[in-house]
């Protein structure tokens, strides 16, 4: 079983990478982050029909840590950006979460650190690291959240919209990520 889990998660992580060189918000890019996130479900369902990782070897669970961690961080990314096309469908220009996006800058890298943040904490045992995180990442995009000086193209509810719509998907992601480690 360590041998499927570890493989598996190898599979979602190599999606991870290839959905972040892909055009963002593309078709493909949405399929193949689904398919990063059937890999961490087979996982998540593997590990519940055994005894999750209670029982292995400390190397392989270091394994584990690791590349669940790159997935956590990387995957995150392109899963996000998936879904916010997915909810731009049918939408205006100037209802867009893409078009948003502008006035989000940094959202990528910053999604970045905050999974990774996220994912430390909860592995580490630290559950309320997770409030920490969004209560900073929370205060420090007001300005922009409030902003009248916001590009015409752009409404406010679509950036309010993009910033907790990604915020969510990228928050769920790493703690789900973090679940796998955490099956002990």
């Amino acid at each position: 079983m360590t041998a499927v889990v570890l493989s598996v998660t190898a599979v979602g992580l190599v999606f991870a990478v290839l959905a972040l060189v892909l055009k963002a918000g593309s078709v493909l890019e949405i399929v193949v982050s689904g398919l990063m996130l059937a890999c961490l479900a087979a996982v998540g369902l593997i590990l519940l029909a055994g005894d999750g990782v209670t029982g292995w070897r400390e190397g392989w669970w270091n394994v584990l840590l690791l590349l669940a961690g790159g997935l956590a961080v990387t995957g995150g990314g392109p899963l996000t950006t998936s879904v916010l096309s997915l909810v731009d469908r049918g939408n205006t220009r100037a209802q867009s979460t893409q078009k948003a996006g502008e006035v989000l800058r940094g959202g990528a890298l910053i999604g970045a650190l905050e999974r990774g943040a996220i994912y430390a904490s909860m592995v580490a045992g630290f559950p309320e690291g997770l409030a920490i995180v969004l209560a900073i990442k929370g205060l420090a995009r007001y300005p922009e959240l409030r902003s009248p000086d916001q590009p015409a193209s752009v409404t406010p509810q679509a950036v309010a919209e993009r910033f907790i719509i990604g915020t969510f998907t990228s928050v769920l992601w790493s703690v789900a990520c973090a679940g796998l480690v955490l099956s002990r």
